[in-house]
């Protein structure tokens, strides 16, 4: 009963399944955490962000402080870099700020941060701390009190939420009286978002200022860029301050919220900080490592291949492959029922055919086989013994190989120069083996088997020449248990092959 019930057969489709599956996990864990994809060459944006920061000094003693991006915040940062000579710099992790202090300065000062973000978009302004800040109504004056409640009640006019109708009331062209009137005469964007949230304030709305900057192609020193923030009940939305459009813009990075000021200058008058975005593309392997540290997985990737260096990992790429190669010449001879030279022999064609490329290879291989099955046949008549006869079939495969590759180089025959390409004693033994199935056999057996050993070597090349599929198998090598599971599940069938239904069709047409 126990026989019966652990089968060998039942046993290794146990194990393909949970192959399978740890290979699906597999798959998910490298996608989730790690960036990897099913694309091969996928890149992914990195965009370098510069804040320069200027202003005269007084003559006092310098402090800077500007908001800077921070880990709470949950940005992948790739780097960060400060220029401030003179100065010294310290972070101040709790308020997501970098302070720059020195002793009095004479000329004008400029300081540098940049900032290096990639793969932000999922998370990017997202507060782990959804704390509401306690709401401080504004006081007027019983005109500035009517003012606003008419603002009010022409709001109501609007479509949406109340951030949005008032972000839309502050918007329209033109502006009604009573915004006017509510507005100072030189107005500026700040001072327009700060009105509106005395106005959401009224409503008993929290809302608060969001700095930050869009990133632009070639963005080149422009001011922050401001957004509106209001909590609508049960979480902190983002509106657009000009045209009233929730959620996070992709292309929007965010350096401060709240009303601390972005940038702070003790000792110097004047100052400003300019924002220039720059973006470059790079392959999203190379970020892999990056990913797994922002995601704390650090120590997993870079125990795993991906953590060799890159020599190393060409290598293995093309190691990670030869498993699909294996499972191919199984199918084409287990299953489908063909004889080929040798076991592997099609799959180490199939490697010699991406070097050369396949019709300049298949040309080259053939030609080497037939020269080389002639002077086979010529060694036949001295009775050599079996090593000294291997032997000369290797010298032979030596000299035509550059015969071939020298004159394909003199005369441009592309198939010619790809001769180098063959392993040597690989091509030797078929020309051996497929001499002696000559004289055993016939002509048409050895002739069939060099064929069909073309023919699995051109479907295996199909297989493992695709960049889609090399790129698979080494980004998620796990399917190489899977493939390991069902060579040796195909190790137990035991049925017809597929070139055998026609041989013994009236057997099966008797049952």
């Amino acid at each position: 009963m126990i026989k019966k019930l652990f089968t060998v057969r039942k046993v290794l489709t146990l194990l393909l399944l949970l192959s399978a599956a740890f290979a699906g996990y597999g798959a998910y864990y490298k996608i989730t955490y790690w960036g990897f994809d099913f694309r091969p060459n996928r890149t992914a944006k990195v965009w370098n962000i510069d804040a320069r920061v200027s202003f005269v000094p007084t003559g006092e003693p310098v402090k800077v402080s500007l908001a800077v991006p921070s880990a709470k915040r949950n940005f992948r940062i790739l780097n960060e870099d400060v220029r401030a000579q003179g100065y010294e710099v310290r972070r101040d992790v709790r308020n997501g700020r970098i302070e720059f202090t020195s002793g009095p300065q004479e000329k004008e000062q400029n300081i540098y941060y940049r900032l290096t973000v990639y793969d932000n978009e999922e998370k990017r302004g997202k507060l782990t701390d959804e704390k509401i800040p306690p709401l401080e109504k504004p006081v007027y004056d019983e005109r500035q009190k009517q003012t606003a409640e008419e603002i009010l009640a022409e709001a109501e006019n609007f479509e949406g939420i109340w951030p949005q109708k008032i972000i839309g009331i502050f918007n329209k062209e033109p502006l009604s009286p009573a915004v006017n009137a509510f507005l100072p005469v030189k107005v500026n964007q700040k001072q327009r978002a700060e009105k509106m949230i005395e106005l959401l304030a009224l409503k008993s709305i929290p809302a608060r200022l969001v700095h930050g900057v869009r990133l632009e192609e070639g963005k080149q020193a422009a001011e922050a860029d401001l957004m509106l923030e209001a909590y609508d009940g049960r979480k902190w939305r983002l509106f657009d301050i000009n045209t009233g459009k929730p959620g996070l813009p992709e292309n929007f990075i965010i350096f401060q919220r709240g009303s601390a000021s972005l940038l702070d200058v003790a000792g110097g008058r004047e100052s400003k900080v300019r924002f220039s975005a720059l973006r470059s593309v790079v392959s999203s392997f190379k970020l892999a490592g990056h990913r797994a540290q922002a995601e704390g997985y650090r120590r997993v990737f870079d125990y795993s291949i991906y953590g060799l260096p890159l020599l190393e990992q060409n290598a293995l790429k093309w190691l990670t492959v030869f498993p699909l190669g294996i499972l191919i010449v199984v199918l084409m001879r287990n299953v489908v029922g063909i004889k080929t030279m040798g076991t592997f022999t099609p799959m180490l064609i199939a490697m010699s055919l991406v070097k050369t490329g396949f019709w300049a290879g298949l040309a080259g291989f053939s030609v080497i086989i037939a020269v080389g099955l002639l002077l086979r046949a010529l060694l036949s008549h001295l009775n050599l013994l079996l090593v000294p006869r291997i032997s000369s079939v290797v010298i032979f495969v030596i000299l035509i190989i550059q015969i071939l590759t020298v004159a394909g180089y003199r005369t441009g025959w592309e198939f010619a120069s790809s001769a180098v390409f063959f392993p040597i004693i690989i091509t030797a033994w078929i020309i051996e083996r497929a001499s002696i199935t000559w004289e055993e056999d016939g002509a048409s057996n050895a002739l069939s088997e060099i064929f069909y050993s073309m023919v699995t070597a051109a479907v295996t090349y199909l297989v493992i020449s695709s960049e889609y599929i090399r790129h698979i198998t080494f980004a998620f090598n796990e399917i190489n248990l899977v493939i390991l599971f069902a060579v040796m599940l195909l190790g137990t069938y035991t049925g017809y092959r597929l070139t055998e239904l026609k041989r013994f069709s009236s057997l099966a047409k008797g049952r």
